[in-house]
């Protein structure tokens, strides 16, 4: 799926061949956004004071609704302290069409390029996009109108309607489609839009909306806005989103990936985070591997690893780009993955030209890391490696969070005022509002109905010197290499591993799990074995072992427990880094009924619900 193209007429109106329509009034796409959309939804004024403010958009297009809103949202004193704006695009187009439409803006062009340097990826689903310490959050539904909004769901505070017309984009406007759309409105939900088409009028009066005629921008007469306020009650299908009045304190128990991730997520939100973990420090179990791989799951017919994997590395990658410094804490270097003999399979459609990220490895790349040109391997291009503990620090040090170490959690109490978290003494540690249980294998202990099982893995790893012959890419596949990872004072490091020991806690290295770890070694880098040999030989290489944890179905699970109150964020197995930031921010969308970072269907399949016999 390439790009669609943008045909600029010479007036300097972008035009669709697709649709045979304008992207916007020849008055100005600036002047279009503030007057119709934002003026007809009253805003700023209509945010001011208020925490959060949610948009949903019917058609991106070039995205200047978005850069206009957002530009209205720096600009404003009482602005809510998260915006977010959630766009439907079937079409959408390169970077370099949303610079040029931007480009007669110089208030926009800035955001403009902020914008630019995200736009990447985007097969279809969603793709969460962040901005402004993740205060400004978009949300690109990629694809058709009526699926994409079916796979979202929450209360909009605004919408903006926004597609092609009517008369050359029919699907956009059908009765269904303006059906659906009135789903995401609540009481008093304000909708603009640039057509004053009388169907379009019809349909919107019957599904609950009052409407206004209002001036429209030249060479259009007429626009329209109205508010959502049906004659009769309104019964939604399906549990009403949990939607937190107002953020109080919550109490995070484990300071790994997940519960720093959840800390930073809810800290962002207006949360008073308190981390217990009953270690000294951050990062003592697990998530203490010295060098980890970030890199997708990738399979022919795009399964729902391949899906969660790929929304759960943007998420990720957003946070490293945002907090950590490229080349000392993690490298953008991309990954090659080994594959079993023959198997270099993407899903149907993609190519190095399309919107993916993954695709079978050339002879080029394959050489420069060292392999054979006609090895099997695919090229993620979207990948790297990050030293997980300087992500958690990271995360530990926003403003809002307290991290308390030597603080071991024996158990939770229930009282009249919230949650009591107990020592093995009986001392209280802590009173909070609501508890999120992020401890690992050590969660089973605070739910019990969570079927966790802990997994023990042993990786090998030591100090370099600058002329090893070692790739500086990163490979995985049957285990991993990671090497030339910079250290204090100039040193590199180098990591292999891992094993996979189920329903094991023993933190002691085992000799044999050594040599199972040279021999995935030897299968996965040949050359880098070789030269590695004397390290192992001579007891130069180390051992660092964790304790993971793993769901029965290998999938992290995020949601509510059995008790108020009481929720988990767990079970990240081997992909903490992929994993933790999207976990961390459905937890919070689902807290304050904000929109989804996944289809309602990927959310499902990571919900602790799904566990209920």
């Amino acid at each position: 799926m390439a790009a669609e193209p943008v045909a600029w007429r010479a007036d300097g109106v972008p035009y669709s061949e697709r649709f045979g329509d304008i992207y916007h009034t020849e008055t100005g796409a600036l002047a279009q956004a503030r007057h119709v959309f934002l003026g007809g939804c009253g805003l700023p004024e209509a945010w001011s004071g208020r925490p959060k403010w949610l948009i949903l958009e019917t058609g991106f297009g070039l995205g200047l609704n978005f850069l206009t809103t957002w530009q209205a949202w720096r600009a404003d004193a009482n602005r809510p302290r998260m915006l977010h704006f959630v766009s439907v695009e079937a079409h959408p187009v390169g970077p370099e069409d949303l610079l040029r439409a931007a480009v007669a803006y110089p208030e926009l062009m800035p955001l403009a390029e902020e914008l630019a340097a995200q736009w990447h990826g985007l097969l279809p689903g969603f793709h969460r996009l962040a901005f402004d310490q993740g205060r400004v959050l978009l949300t690109l539904c990629i694809g058709d109108v009526q699926p994409m909004l079916r796979a979202q769901r929450f209360e909009a505070d605004s919408l903006f309607l926004d597609g092609f017309s009517p008369e050359q984009n029919p699907a956009m406007w059908s009765p269904d489609t303006l059906k659906a759309v009135s789903r995401f409105a609540r009481q008093g939900t304000g909708l603009a839009t640039w057509t004053y088409a009388r169907a379009v009028r019809d349909t919107l009066s019957q599904n609950g909306f009052q409407l206004q005629r209002r001036p429209g921008l030249p060479p259009k007469r007429d626009c329209l806005a109205g508010v959502f306020a049906p004659a009769w009650t309104v019964r939604r299908r399906g549990p009403a989103p949990e939607n937190v009045e107002a953020p109080g304190r919550c109490a995070v128990i484990g300071a790994g990936l997940a519960g720093a991730a959840v800390a930073a997520s809810l800290a962002r939100r207006g949360w008073q985070v308190t981390v217990f973990d009953a270690a000294d420090r951050p990062a003592a179990g697990a998530s203490g591997l010295p060098v980890g791989v970030l890199a997708p799951h990738v399979s022919p017919d795009d399964a729902l690893l391949s899906r969660l994997t790929r929304a759960g590395i943007r998420a990720t990658w957003l946070e490293l780009d945002r907090l950590l410094e490229e080349g000392r804490d993690w490298r953008a270097s991309g990954v090659l993955e080994r594959r079993p003999e023959g198997d270099t399979r993407v899903p149907a459609g993609w190519s190095e030209n399309g919107p993916n990220e993954s695709w079978p490895a050339s002879a080029a790349q394959l050489s420069s890391a060292g392999l054979s040109a006609d090895a099997p391997a695919l090229w993620h291009a979207r990948a790297g490696w990050v030293r997980p503990s300087r992500l958690i620090e990271a995360w530990l040090r926003e403003p809002g969070i307290e991290f308390r170490g030597n603080a071991a959690v024996a158990r939770l109490s229930r009282s009249a005022v919230g949650w009591q978290l107990l020592d093995a003494a009986d001392r209280l540690l802590a009173e909070a509002d609501r508890v999120v249980v992020a401890a690992g294998y050590e969660s089973g202990r605070f739910a019990p109905s969570l079927p966790l099982q802990p997994v023990r893995g042993q990786v090998a790893w030591g100090r370099m010197a600058d002329d090893l012959a070692l790739p500086a890419t990163p490979l995985n596949g049957d285990g991993h290499l990671i090497a030339r990872v910079p250290e204090n004072e100039g040193a590199l490091l180098w990591l292999a591993g891992a094993t996979f020991d189920r329903d094991s806690t023993n933190l002691a290295p085992q000799a044999a799990d050594a040599d199972a770890n040279r021999e995935r070694l030897e299968r996965l880098h040949p050359g880098a074995a070789a030269a590695l040999a004397p390290a192992f030989e001579h007891g130069e290489a180390e051992t660092w072992v964790g304790v993971r944890c793993a769901s029965g179905d290998r999938r992290p699970l995020v949601g509510p427990l059995a008790d108020a109150g009481l929720w988990a964020c767990t079970a990240l197995g081997s992909r903490g880094l992929s994993f933790a930031a999207l976990c961390a921010e459905l937890l919070a969308a689902q807290w304050h009924g904000e929109p989804l970072p996944l289809p309602a269907n990927l959310a499902k399949a990571l919900g602790t619900e799904r566990t209920a016999p």
